[in-house]
């Protein structure tokens, strides 16, 4: 059985910036870049911080849709997410027991007269996120080499 097809992203260096780069999803332009103490020109934001943002917005987004059908009084979602590498021995839940590990912190504030009950049922549903679930699933990434495609890449226009 084949994939799901899912919207294509294309990301090309902009050739102003040593990191620079030009972001199309779909209709949508954006910018990524490292920030000056890794040599970038801070132009937008860092790859782990596009990864932070899609799994902030998948949680805010999910929180609404459940808050929605379920009828509860929740007036607004804000998500704080982090980002740090950790020894992989001071994590006690990790099957990592060596090296380092990727380590996302996530804050999630509601506002809302919300019970407490509601509270902690929004924070389940949080980690049914789509893309959280994404990021504990096993993930294949298939990488090739293609050739320009009509003559985009390489030629200098």
């Amino acid at each position: 059985m084949a994939g799901e097809q899912t919207e294509t992203v294309v990301v090309e260096e902009t050739l102003t910036g040593r990191y620079m780069q030009n972001i199309t999803a779909g209709r949508h332009g954006l910018t990524a870049d490292e920030p000056a103490e890794l040599k970038g020109n801070d132009a937008g934001p860092s790859p782990y911080e596009f990864v932070l943002m899609g799994l902030g917005a998948c949680t805010s987004m999910t929180l609404r849709m459940y808050a929605e059908m379920k009828q509860l009084p929740l007036e607004r979602v804000r998500v704080h997410l982090s980002h740090q590498k950790v020894h992989a021995e001071d994590c006690a839940d990790c099957e990592t027991r060596g090296g380092k590990i990727d380590e996302i912190t996530r804050d999630i504030e509601l506002t809302g007269d919300l019970t407490d009950e509601q509270r902690q049922r929004l924070l389940e549903i949080a980690d049914k996120c789509p893309v959280h679930r994404t990021l504990h699933s096993e993930i294949k990434v298939r990488t090739r080499i293609v050739d320009a495609i009509d003559g985009d890449a390489g030629d200098g226009q």
